[in-house]
């Protein structure tokens, strides 16, 4: 693995610890197994490496989408897409930054939050698409922030707000 991936892979493991706050360099080079020069090479400042975490959260978003929905149309498509965002979310083990520094995690909805609804809404059609990738983009949120344990019914409300009808047929059960 490049050493850049291991720094922000470690940064990753760092976060859920100690929150954006506390973060030490110190531990994020004892993680990712690189000397604090190293680390410095790549990543200047906490700063720079705290945005470069969040351009590489975004990437690894993105480019899962984008293997779920690889070759696939319409509705299935679209229904990948949103049993990814549900496994990407469930995929975080352990403690996670809501639970470590929430006040952190809050302030950066405001960035996350429009990025999320444009990518959802790159995948919707008619005249509604906007606000069906709006209200799944909040129905994503408050299941983070909220934890749900039952990824089946995370899923059926994603289905939901953006009108996927469910295998048999009819509208997902609210």
């Amino acid at each position: 693995m490049h050493t850049s991936r291991r720094i922000l892979e470690a940064t990753s493991e760092v976060l859920v610890r100690s929150g954006i706050g506390k973060l030490s360099l110190s531990d994020v080079a004892a993680q990712a197994g690189v000397s604090r020069p190293t680390l410095y090479r790549w990543f200047a400042s906490k700063e720079e490496l705290i945005d470069a975490f969040s351009r590489y959260e975004t990437d690894k978003f993105d480019n899962g989408i984008a293997d779920a929905i690889a070759g696939l149309r319409g509705t299935a498509r679209l229904d990948a897409a949103l049993q990814f965002i549900v496994d990407f979310q469930r995929s975080y083990s352990g403690v996670r930054m809501i639970d470590v520094e929430p006040e952190a995690v809050l302030s950066r909805f405001t960035w996350v939050l429009p990025i999320m609804r444009s990518r959802l809404e790159r995948l919707l059609s008619g005249p509604d698409a906007s606000l069906a990738a709006a209200t799944a983009t909040r129905v994503a949120v408050s299941h983070y922030v909220v934890r749900s344990d039952d990824a089946d019914e995370f899923l059926a409300q994603l289905r939901h707000a953006v009108g996927i009808r469910s295998r048999s047929g009819s509208r997902p059960a609210r």
